[in-house]
């Protein structure tokens, strides 16, 4: 990946962004939309908007959710404790003992996820998974009025875990579900601009993908797309214990390409235009089974008005929803690609009726 590229990358990967409080991370996007694109805007639900030919037909639309699973505060106690709710899906498991990052009207805060040391649990205690009631956020302070002081009822964390490479082009990070797929929608434009689309192509970096896919749902409604791709994580199954998932989802390997979507979410048309697209630019892609709808933007999308020809494309990858969620560069490069090249491709005479 260009430098340019993977410094924007991790400057977006760091913004403290979970659900329903996207505003830092619309900033930083939006700035770099404002480079290249036609005009960028946020929305009253706080999608960050970019749109390139915003005069041509028909319109496409792109989504990849901003948004990741965090925290908020909901009680202090006397001594200080920070009590808490989850925004979004978490395992709680992997919560004790985690650092987290807290976006105060003050600035960031640092806490740590307590928990009862193994030592003075009991063993049935032992035994038993945790619960989100049995944790507490310590931040250091000496009681209730220090830590309101430091903290709002209502403020919104993350974990505090950063981006970094482990090995060649694969990378560690928290939160590349999903902002990697806001990442890519606004790559794909800036590749799409180069094209010189008849389309007006609109990417967004939804909000409040992890509570129901809020943003896409109402991003969808005001835009009018006549094409929808969505973009989002994929399961990777390139690891120990996933055999059940192979034969569910299908096998995926980190670096092999995005993932290709097929089920009814999926416009038929608009997956064999991006196979197509893939052979014909020499983009390696990989297939993702789902025989329901996806729990992505994809299934708002393809229901906003009377119907979207909506498409996914999946950025492979390992420990989703947990902080040290791990991607491939490569396959984050090679779905921008293929996004771009298939809205480049498209006029007002494709036809997405299937047939």
């Amino acid at each position: 990946m260009e430098t340019s590229r993977l410094e924007f990358l991790k400057q977006y990967m760091d913004t403290i962004c979970p659900t329903g409080f996207e505003e830092e991370a619309a900033r930083v996007w939006r700035a770099e939309a404002d480079r290249f694109a036609d005009r960028s805007w946020v929305d009253v639900m706080g999608n960050a908007i970019a749109v390139i030919n915003e005069g041509g037909s028909p319109r496409i639309m792109l989504a990849g959710h901003a948004d990741e699973i965090g925290l908020q505060i909901t009680y202090i106690d006397d001594d200080g404790y920070l009590y808490f709710q989850t925004l979004g899906g978490w395992d709680a498991q992997v919560l004790p003992g985690q650092r987290v990052r807290i976006r105060t009207s003050e600035g960031e805060a640092l806490g740590v996820i307590g928990r009862k040391a193994i030592h003075v649990m009991e063993s049935e205690e032992r035994s038993k998974g945790v619960k989100i009631d049995d944790l507490w956020i310590d931040i250091g302070a000496k009681g209730k009025d220090e830590a309101k002081k430091a903290v709002d009822l209502g403020d919104a964390g993350v974990i505090d875990y950063g981006f970094e490479t482990l090995r060649g082009d694969v990378v560690v990070g928290r939160a590349f579900d999903d902002r990697i797929g806001a990442f890519v929608v606004l790559e794909a434009l800036r590749i799409a601009k180069e094209l010189a689309p008849k389309a007006a192509i609109y990417a967004v970096a939804t909000s409040q993908e992890e509570i129901g896919s809020r943003g896409a749902r109402t991003s969808a409604f005001g835009l009018e797309p006549a094409v929808g791709i969505a973009v989002d994580v994929g399961q990777a199954t390139d690891m120990p214990n996933m055999d059940k998932a192979k034969k569910k989802y299908g096998e995926c390997t980190l670096g092999g390409g995005p993932q290709i979507t097929r089920g009814p979410n999926i416009n038929p048309a608009l997956h064999s235009l991006f196979v197509e697209t893939a052979k014909a630019n020499a983009i390696p892609y990989q297939f993702e089974l789902s025989a329901t709808v996806t729990p992505t933007d994809a299934e708002p999308m393809q229901m906003a008005r009377g119907g979207v020809a909506t498409g996914l494309i999946s950025i492979p990858t390992r420990y989703m929803h947990s902080p040290g969620e791990v991607i491939h560069l490569g396959d984050v490069e090679n779905a921008a690609k293929l996004i771009a090249h298939t809205a480049a491709a498209i006029t007002d005479e494709t036809s997405f009726i299937p047939v």
